[in-house]
């Protein structure tokens, strides 16, 4: 098998305690999970700030096609998570005492330090370009809502991140990630309600199908709503009945995908072409428009070190041989508010993050290992599966990154 040459190097690399990007947020339990809990956990995994961006998405691609867009995107990022799955199993029963827990470990075992290199730099990159999509949406939505210069607002958070970001461990800052998806469920639940009530009030002429120009914008990001790939090992590793593992992730991927649907079916049907890249400014200046906008506001600047925390334990992996580095972290602080000042557009930058990385770790990847795993045992249909969704991602993150870049720089110079 081609996995068979990292056997010796991988065993050795686990016994190493080295920080990885699958640390948990509180210490291990060793409690596994039921199918409820399970469910609960990927519905968390999955669902964030993308959402926000799908009722503009659909303005710009047309519902019916973003629609089908989004549903397929949905299907294919089910199916090469449960490739990751197989491809872990395979391993582990081959090598009986070697044990994967992360994405980065079956790229090792896969690949050796390439395969590890490569997810460590998607989950960097990914990781990274969510949060820098946090800072956008903070910037623009206390802008709209206050008056004041996206600048000011950016360079105002920048401090407080600091300090953020320099906690060592993420024990005293775990229960706000239940906090920030209480306050982004509800949060969606009030402008679905308010996108009904004026849905019924007023009536646009909507867009069926926007045409293969914004196909690729589309695309971008519903990739980016769905991406969660890195946990689903871990989250499969704490299964308590493995063998029900993929009929759970199944449905809470058609359970999320239908939310999504629904939302972003709902903006836009709302507010027609005036629908904004952030929905929530739609809403206007009432105080429940305020209070919700900035509860996601909230939300958000305390999910960035959760979120970061993944980039941290590679960089200080890679560069600080696994130690705790504050200035290292403070670089990448800085880095990430440079980026944000110069991106105005959320959605936009959604379509960039999902086309480029998000493509790459969600579906080029898991299809690789799971080719390179089983290559021995799949027939001709198997083999030409998993080589056409390399072949089709990593064509679509190449012409959709180009796109995302002409969408986000071209208009403004």
């Amino acid at each position: 098998m081609g996995f068979e040459k990292n056997n010796k190097a991988s065993s050795s690399s686990h016994v190493l305690q080295i920080p990885r990007e699958d640390t948990p947020l509180l210490s291990k339990n060793q409690h596994l999970s039921s199918p409820s809990k399970t469910f609960a956990n990927v519905f968390i995994a999955i669902v964030g700030a993308g959402v926000l961006g799908l009722p503009y998405t659909f303005k710009r691609t047309g519902w019916l096609m973003g629609a089908l867009m989004l549903f397929s995107v949905a299907f294919l990022t089910y199916h090469c998570m449960m490739l990751l799955v197989l491809s872990r199993r395979k391993i582990e029963s081959h090598f009986k005492n070697f044990q994967i827990t992360s994405f980065g470990d079956l790229g090792f075992a896969v690949c050796g330090n390439v395969g590890r290199f490569a997810v460590d730099a998607m989950i960097v990159l990914s990781q990274a370009g969510f949060c820098i999509s946090y800072m956008i949406f903070i910037a623009n939505t206390l802008a709209y809502c206050f008056k004041i210069s996206k600048m000011l607002v950016i360079w105002s958070c920048f401090p407080f991140q600091l300090g953020l970001n320099s906690i060592a461990t993420l024990t005293h800052l775990a229960p706000l990630s239940i906090f920030a998806d209480v306050v982004e469920l509800g949060a969606m639940g009030v402008v679905m309600v308010e996108d009904v009530m004026i849905y019924v009030k007023t009536s646009h002429v909507l867009e069926t199908f926007g045409g293969f120009s914004v196909f690729f914008y589309g695309l971008g990001v519903s990739v980016y709503a769905f991406e969660g790939i890195g946990m689903v090992l871990p989250l499969e590793a704490e299964t308590k009945d493995k063998e029900k593992f993929g009929k759970v992730l199944g449905l809470s991927m058609g359970l999320i995908s239908l939310m999504y649907g629904a939302f972003g079916l709902l903006g836009y049907f709302a507010f027609g072409e005036e629908t904004k890249d952030i929905i929530t400014t739609n809403l206007g200046q009432g105080w429940l428009s305020s209070l919700v906008q900035i509860g996601l506001c909230i939300n958000l600047f305390f999910t960035f070190p959760l979120m970061m925390n993944p980039v941290y334990e590679v960089v200080e992996r890679r560069f600080c041989e696994g130690r705790y580095c504050v200035w290292l972290r403070w670089i990448v602080v800085l880095a990430v508010t440079f980026v944000a000042l110069l991106v105005p557009n959320f959605a936009d930058f959604l379509s960039l993050v999902g086309s480029s990385v998000c493509i790459i770790l969600g579906f080029v990847l898991p299809a690789l290992f799971h080719l390179i795993v089983f290559k021995d045992e799949l027939k001709w249909y198997g083999l030409a599966c998993d080589g056409a969704i390399i072949l089709m991602a990593a064509v679509l993150s190449l012409y959709g990154t180009y796109s995302s870049m002409l969408e986000i720089f071209g208009e403004k110079a």
